[in-house]
């Protein structure tokens, strides 16, 4: 409720006041006697009164437009995209752990490796083993970079949705009142930066296994050349008819 400043027509009935205050005499007098330093101390004395209240009545004023801002720096927001923030990101997580060939579980990754890519000193025997592990080699690269192109079109899913939020946010962080709103509209637009970095960190995680896996590939694919050809050509003593 917002107080009034007394009004200044209060003066002159002040005024009235004292001089019938003054000229009040007993019956018996017979004059009336007007003290004029008194009357001047009186009227000093209401106009200083007037000034207090007045004062009073602004520390009031003061006191609540500090508690309104105190309400409105305490006053929060609600962050309900930060669920579809954490879903998107599952996703790409998912992708990534269904990983064919050689995952990205670092514990097995040496294991896995070594069973495709066994390099000069696992070079099968046979043919049909040699064949058998060429194919399974050419099924892991597929596979490394069909799992690389699904979490690109995740990610591209993605983009659209943050395109939304983003807006969202924005609209949020331009309407925020106090500072609790201030700070929280930050944090939110921190967190779809933050998301959107993790994207492109999971992007580059399947693009550089399937470029390694392909460059592993044909690594061994010229080991085995190699050692096809050593198997053919025997000693490597040149045929001499007799």
């Amino acid at each position: 409720m917002t107080l009034r400043r007394p009004s200044r027509r209060l003066i002159p009935i002040l005024l009235v006041t004292a001089a019938a205050m003054t000229f009040a005499r007993p019956a018996c007098a017979q004059f009336a006697v007007f003290d004029s330093s008194n009357f001047a101390q009186n009227l000093l004395t209401a106009e200083r009164t007037l000034t207090q209240i007045d004062n009073q009545i602004k520390a009031l004023q003061n006191q609540a437009t500090m508690l309104s801002n105190q309400a409105k720096n305490l006053t929060s927001f609600s962050f309900p995209e930060l669920q579809q923030l954490t879903t998107t990101l599952q996703k790409i997580q998912t992708l990534l752990t269904q990983a064919q060939g050689v995952s990205f579980n670092a514990s097995s990754i040496d294991a896995e490796f070594t069973r495709l890519f066994p390099g000069q000193g696992g070079t099968a025997s046979t043919t049909s083993a040699q064949v058998a592990a060429a194919q399974s080699r050419m099924a892991a690269t597929l596979a490394a970079f069909h799992q690389t192109m699904a979490t690109q079109s995740q990610i591209a899913e993605n983009v659209s949705a943050d395109a939304a939020t983003l807006a969202t946010l924005s609209t949020r962080s331009q309407s925020s009142q106090g500072a609790l709103q201030v700070a929280q509209a930050t944090n939110q637009l921190l967190a779809l930066t933050a998301k959107q970095q993790l994207q492109i960190q999971q992007m580059a995680a399947a693009q550089g296994r399937a470029d390694a896996t392909a460059a592993a590939t044909r690594a061994q694919a010229s080991i085995d050349a190699q050692a096809a050809t050593k198997a053919f050509l025997g000693s490597g003593s040149a045929y001499t008819p007799r």
